[in-house]
């Protein structure tokens, strides 16, 4: 797997096949591994580039940083390829990333894909759920929160275990630390101010049971970027990707190849 250096902080990569570039963004707490799906089927047709953000996978874990560094380190990683003109997927935390490298690097992002997503938010999405059911969560562990939490996030939790599990085999699971650190990273962001320069023509896919980040959230964030359509999977919760791929990767390719 390849490495770049980012002031001081080491990032891990995927770079897989060739063609016309499409940068994978993951969620929190995860990898670039949980794209096993999109890059078996993107790597025959394009440049697969999907990285470890840091904090994350095999990338360094330092003790502090920001959504803005984030940011910064997707930017640094097109400079370092020399990538002129790339397709993005985020996938919540990941869709974070690619709006603020899609809004200030507007020329280098030709297609943007946003899954789960939000534009702002004063907490993390997850504790913002816990936040909303307060009463169920109270007194719980942190370890009980999260496992009872899925059922809020996800529709096909069966789909959606098979696919963390194959996953977690594949890449370095966080401590609970380093969870919390990562989750610290997306308090008080907000990037509405900066979508109207985002260029790229954008698609925004929610999933209608996800109550981490709900549709509502990709649909205020679809109507703040010029360009872009949005779009509501009906059997979904906070991961289209996994619990409808079929239909996920069929959009997701005809988008890209318009």
């Amino acid at each position: 797997m390849p490495i770049f250096t980012q002031n001081d902080i080491t990032l891990y990569y995927e770079d897989i096949g060739s063609g016309q570039p499409l940068l994978l963004f993951h969620g929190l707490t995860s990898s670039s591994s949980m794209f096993y799906r999109e890059i078996n089927f993107f790597r025959t047709k394009r440049r697969i580039i999907a990285l470890d953000s840091r904090g994350h996978g095999h990338s360094a874990k330092p003790d502090s940083y920001t959504l803005d560094n984030h940011i910064e380190d997707a930017a640094a990683l097109l400079d370092q390829l020399g990538l002129e003109s790339v397709d993005v997927i985020g996938v919540s935390m990941g869709s974070y990333i690619a709006q603020g490298l899609a809004a200030r690097r507007p020329e280098r992002v030709r297609k943007l894909l946003l899954v789960a997503t939000k534009s702002y938010g004063e907490q993390s999405s997850m504790a913002e759920l816990f936040d909303r059911h307060e009463d169920e969560f109270n007194g719980l562990s942190i370890h009980d929160k999260l496992d009872k939490a899925q059922a809020y996030m996800f529709h096909r939790l069966t789909a959606v275990k098979k696919w963390q599990e194959k996953t977690a085999q594949n890449s370095p699971q966080l401590t609970m630390e380093q969870q919390g650190i990562a989750s610290n990273a997306l308090e008080r962001f907000d990037l509405r101010p900066e979508l109207s320069k985002i260029s790229a023509e954008t698609l925004v896919i929610s999933g209608r049971y996800d109550e981490l980040n709900p549709p509502d959230k990709g649909r205020e964030t679809a109507q703040l970027i010029p360009h872009a359509s949005f779009m509501e999977f009906k059997r979904s919760g906070h991961a289209p990707n996994v619990e409808q791929p079929r239909l996920f990767l069929g959009i997701a390719e005809n988008f890209l190849d318009d």
